[in-house]
């Protein structure tokens, strides 16, 4: 069952974190066609958040057709991005960023270092042509 998680640190509104969690989702390959998403009354039962923000992001997905609601039902996934990579290929590059982010926890570097680092190792690779 996917299940949603909110980071009120993020900065980013709760609407828009469950748009990006069903998106990258998607992406990875842990929601597919035809799987229904958590029903609004989970989700407001689960992260203590206003329906309408559940409502919203929901909206949102369905208007980019990645989602489709029934009435009485619930929202099922209907389309998902272009898929340029395996999934395979996914799950080992996530491997080998567990075993990166557990060597750069235990030398010190906090979530926001972390991400500092991946920012701008990813705009140096750019400017090299590279990602």
């Amino acid at each position: 069952m996917f299940v949603f998680r909110l980071d009120p640190r993020s900065g980013v509104p709760p609407y828009l974190q469950l748009v990006h969690q069903i998106r990258h989702a998607l992406l990875l390959g842990e929601l597919r066609q035809g799987d229904q998403v958590p029903l609004i009354r989970e989700v407001v039962e689960q992260l203590a958040i206003n329906p309408n923000t559940v409502s919203k992001a929901y909206r949102q997905l369905e208007q980019e057709g990645l989602v489709r609601s029934r009435p009485g039902i619930g929202t099922f996934v209907v389309g998902a991005p272009p898929e340029a990579v395996p999934p395979a290929t996914y799950a080992s590059l996530r491997r080998g960023l567990q075993s990166w982010l557990r060597e750069a926890h235990a030398a010190g570097l906090d979530d926001e270092a972390i991400l500092a680092l991946l920012a701008t190792t990813n705009r140096d690779l750019a400017q090299e042509g590279v990602a």
